[in-house]
């Protein structure tokens, strides 16, 4: 019995390759060849119906852009004139099943004398590679972006905190009506202005405050009456509840990013549809997925979609131009988790949003509201911080309560004054981002002089872990800027009790 011929087994050790091979003659490009691969990466058999000028429809050939690549760039015809081995790696084959497989394709030519005969191009799937490099990419300009976002949102509340504090002051000792509405109405002002910063705080990642363990089924559930308020009437929010863990996690920030998916996911629907709030465990992690039945979000824009003020231009599925969705990628990542965009089972968008898990989670606590006194004090208080204007508002406030202020600009300036007058001082103010010495550094070197040293830390950043850090080592108390004088008052008296 004859075994299988050359030809047989050369063609099977062709097919076996792991990318495809796809020969053509010249100069028309008429199919000579192509392997069992080439269909596989391509989602199509090759086609002898086809030739040069004509190839990017048929075969659904794409650039990273998402326009038909250009005839005169495909592989076959580049190699043709530049009369060597030409790589190109840009492609991209919007395949029948709505799959996308980036390509790169090494076309050579096939000399014949001095005549090209054929061009065999060898294709290979780059889809990960591409996929790795996009999220790197991404991660990376998440991060500067971030950077520059927390820096931003860190000057403003020192610019929040003088004015705060100032109209806090006024207000003390205010008695006539319209004066008293005035100064109420900067502080409300302010706090419309907090509100973007710790926005920004949370897209940067440094607004992540005390953590927690958070049962998400139950925070989901709590805020699911509130939800329904702000949605249309035609709108139907459903919830399919059953992580049954905890996360390690900020709750008020945890809700921060449920309210801005599910607005989000409102605002996609136009009015009309079902919204879906999903929670489920997925072994190490916990899984938060918010679904509409909108149209969806294009795979041109995912790249960019969790940018702050990212804008699509008109006709696009999704118009984002604030920080809704790039606040919940800074919360996400500040929790150590991801959030990413897919297309939903039903049609329209998935937000996915993936968090390391606990165990079981007790019930969540909410702290109650109460009314802020004034709370009077006296002593020497030791205010440290760099910026000129906040040290002026917050001596002058200090004092418009009953205390006496020493000031310093810097962590240098305050351990000196501190080493003049040892056990002078009833408490420290100590700002946290400072030249020369910050206030980890000023706090140790405090610490040295009088281990029962009393300091009370600010910043213009949350709680983050870097503040934390500076409380775990004996700090007793924390403000983030801007603060009104009776949460400084409050802090103080407990500081000092």
């Amino acid at each position: 019995m004859a075994g299988p011929s050359d030809e047989q087994i050369i063609s099977g050790i062709v097919d076996a390759l792991p990318m495809g091979v796809w020969v053509a003659r010249a100069p028309g490009g008429e199919l000579v060849y192509a392997n069992a691969r080439f269909a596989e990466i391509l989602g199509l058999d090759a086609r002898a119906d086809v030739g040069v000028g004509e190839y990017a429809e048929p075969y659904a050939i794409h650039d990273r852009d998402g326009a038909l690549y250009p005839e005169d760039r495909m592989p076959f015809v580049r190699a043709l004139q530049a009369r060597e081995t030409v790589v190109v790696d840009d492609i991209v084959i919007h395949r029948t099943d709505g799959g996308r497989t980036h390509i790169r394709a090494d076309a050579r030519p096939i000399f014949d004398g001095e005549e090209i005969s054929h061009v065999l191009v060898a294709f290979f799937d780059i889809t990960r590679e591409v996929e790795a490099e996009t999220q790197l990419r991404r991660a990376q300009r998440m991060e500067s972006i971030g950077n520059l976002a927390g820096g931003i949102a860190h000057d403003f509340n020192n610019l929040l905190a003088v004015v705060r504090t100032i109209a806090s002051t006024l207000l003390l000792g205010e008695k006539e009506p319209k004066r008293r509405e005035a100064l109420e109405s900067i502080d409300a002002a302010t706090e419309s202005a907090v509100q973007l910063t710790r926005s920004l705080l949370g897209f940067s990642g440094r607004g992540k405050n005390l953590a927690a363990p958070v049962d998400i089924d139950a925070l989901v559930s709590s805020l699911s009456e509130m939800l329904v308020r702000v949605l249309d009437r035609r709108i139907t929010l459903r919830t399919e509840l059953d992580a049954r863990r905890s996360v390690q996690a900020d709750a008020s920030q945890l809700e921060q990013v449920v309210m801005n998916l599910v607005l989000n996911a409102r605002d996609a629907l136009d009015g009309c549809g079902v919204i879906t709030v999903r929670t489920r465990s997925s072994g190490a992690h916990l899984v938060l997925e918010v679904d509409d039945s909108g149209p969806g979000v294009p795979r041109s824009i995912r790249g960019r979609i969790f940018e702050p003020y990212f804008t699509t231009k008109k006709g696009h599925a999704r118009h984002s131009a604030g920080l809704g969705l790039a606040t919940v990628y800074g919360i996400v990542e500040g929790h150590g988790g991801t959030v990413e965009v897919l297309d939903a089972v039903d049609g329209g968008a998935r937000f996915q949003v993936c968090l390391p898990a606990l165990g079981d989670a007790p019930a969540p606590s909410r702290p109650s509201e109460r009314p802020q006194e004034i709370v009077k004090g006296e002593g020497l208080i030791l205010l440290v911080d760099d910026d000129d204007a906040v040290r002026g508002s917050l001596a002058s406030g200090l004092e418009a309560i009953g205390y006496t202020v020493a000031r310093a600009r810097d962590g240098e300036e305050a351990v000196e004054c501190f080493r003049k007058e040892p056990g002078g001082f009833a408490g420290v103010l100590l700002d946290m981002s400072m030249p020369k010495l910050d206030g980890r550094g000023t706090y140790l070197a405090l610490r040295e002089l009088d281990p029962e040293v009393r300091v009370l830390l600010m910043t213009g950043y949350a709680l983050n872990e870097e503040a934390q850090e500076i409380l775990d080592l004996g700090v007793r108390g924390f403000l983030a800027k801007p603060f009104r004088l009776g949460d400084l008052s409050e802090a103080l008296t407990q500081l000092l009790s």
